[in-house]
């Protein structure tokens, strides 16, 4: 093994039930560079990674291991990080109900005469802290930190274990722009201090800026290593290793001409859950027209979610106040079973918490909003329920061996597509669209993009809350743009700019 290579893989080939997850991959990492792993969802990018860290026991696949020179046999992650490697899942796995400096240690405090020296792990998860510049109380409830500050609380855990190669799944997926820009920012650091780093991302803009070779995994196979800046690499060329070919047309081509007004909220006011006298969203109107996509954009913490959530069966907050209108009729929509019956459909941001149960199999959770179709007497027809999880499985090309696979097994793009599939099953008129494409690669992006827009021209209607602006400005026929729980202003798709929709969240 070449002492310039930290990690390197020979002939790795991982198999689940009915698919093989890796076949036959290859993979070298320089000593002190960023390398980022690019695919598909389903590529096998984070299989990969599990088994390099030990999630997946050394004789749990075939082929080699080598790390800093020596295959390795970790049958833990234990096992790993007491070599200096550690993984930093998407899902991060922090304990929300302990302090920063408890979760930074945890599982490798040491004791004096059985005794954890407290003081001693406070003042020493401050090095850590200052390392990945979180200004926060090491005794802070890790509950209580946004998003972005967890994700740099497991760095600084990653830190503390002497960390010589981290590896980072999707580490900017659910963080804004700016907590993303200082994120990177910080693996750049990393770098100048000689620790290396593989990065798993979808946000090809983000590898470009700091990465120094990407390799391109497709069906399980390695298929490209590139360097970045002698190669010249470019998104096309990421895209069309990592789908086989060439997106031409990333967005549909949109031609809809919107009809009349089919939904419309007026005055609408949310209070926060717990805190019963703040408004999360304040005096909020907005209309909806037929064959219209229309988008909500604004930064973390808007009230874009709460305030869908809110309308989509009061599933937010602890009162609400406002009128909503259905093709010019007013109703209450009490419940989230109210709300389907009255034609909504609701896509949430969190497809593992509150879109999916992952321990039942594809065909459960398509179905399981619709059991009214396919039940007589209160029992479910098992064949028309298998034949309509057959039909959106072809249609949406959900990439599973069986529609009896567990959902937690599929990839992040196609768990989204099992979502997508169990609001198209209870035919709504009204979609409801929370982030459709958060955590998902390219490929998956566009066919997403295509039922969208297949369904507009059907003559449903579509709002969808997006981060991503330039998805909103390809997508959208209209852009709401909101901040601190209110409306700032409304763009149509001719006049919507990236920089006129920060100006008006920001400034107003």
């Amino acid at each position: 093994m070449s002492d310039e290579y930290i990690l390197e893989i020979e002939n790795l080939t991982k198999d689940f039930p009915g698919i093989r997850a890796l076949d036959h991959v290859h993979l070298k990492v320089k000593k002190g560079e960023i390398h980022s792993l690019c695919g598909e969802n389903g590529a096998g990018k984070s299989t990969l990674m599990s088994v390099i860290s030990g999630v997946y026991p050394k004789g749990d696949y075939e082929g080699k291991v080598f790390f800093k020179g020596r295959e390795t046999s970790y049958h833990s992650v234990k096992d790993s990080e007491k070599e200096g490697l550690a993984i930093i899942h998407q899902e991060l796995a922090l304990s929300p109900y302990l302090s920063i400096y408890e979760n930074i240690f945890l599982g490798h405090m040491k004791t004096r005469f059985g005794i954890i020296r407290w003081d001693h792990y406070i003042k020493e998860s401050q090095k850590y802290l200052d390392r990945v510049g979180l200004k926060e109380n090491p005794g802070t409830i890790v509950s209580k930190l946004g998003i972005g500050k967890q994700q740099l609380v497991e760095i600084a855990r990653a830190l503390s274990k002497q960390v010589e190669l981290l590896i980072l799944d999707e580490p900017t997926s659910s963080l804004n722009d700016d907590e993303s820009a200082k994120l990177l920012d910080l693996i750049l650091e990393f770098k100048r201090q000689g620790i290396t780093s593989v990065m798993i991302s979808h946000k090809l803009g983000e590898v470009l800026k700091i990465a120094d070779t990407v390799t391109i995994l497709r069906d399980g196979k390695s298929i490209s290593t590139w360097d970045v800046k002698r190669d010249n690499l470019t998104e096309e060329l990421i895209i069309k290793d990592m789908v086989g070919r060439d997106l031409t047309h990333y967005f549909p081509d949109r031609t809809t001409v919107p009809g009349d007004t089919v939904f419309e909220v007026k005055g609408w006011t949310v209070y926060h859950p717990e805190y019963h006298s703040i408004k999360v969203v304040d005096n909020v109107s907005f209309y909806l027209r037929k064959g219209e996509i229309l988008a909500f954009c604004g930064p973390m913490g808007a009230g874009r979610t709460e305030l869908m959530m809110s309308i989509y069966g009061r599933s937010y907050g602890s009162k609400s106040e406002g009128e909503v209108y259905i093709k010019g009729k007013k109703v209450k929509l009490n419940s989230t079973r109210a709300a389907i019956n009255a034609g909504l459909g609701y896509i949430s941001e969190d497809r593992k918490n509150l879109g999916l149960i992952l321990i039942h199999d594809s065909k459960t959770n398509i179905s399981s909003s619709s059991l009214d179709k396919i039940s007589a007497f209160g029992v479910v027809n098992s064949h028309k329920e298998i034949k309509e999880a057959e039909k959106y499985r072809n249609e949406l090309r959900i990439k599973t061996p069986s529609i009896h696979q567990l959902t937690r097994n599929l990839s992040g793009g196609n768990q989204q597509k099992v979502v997508i599939s169990r609001t198209l099953m209870a035919a709504p008129d009204i979609f409801i669209v929370d982030e459709p494409t958060r955590g998902i690669d390219v490929g998956a992006k566009s066919e997403i993009y295509r039922i969208l827009d297949a369904l507009v021209k059907e003559g449903k209607s579509v709002i969808m809350i997006s981060s991503e602006l330039p998805e909103a400005l390809g997508m959208a026929d209209r852009i709401y743009v909101m901040n601190e729980g209110k409306i700032k202003g409304v763009l149509s798709r001719g006049e919507a700019t990236q920089e006129k929709i920060m100006s008006m969240a920001l400034v107003g």
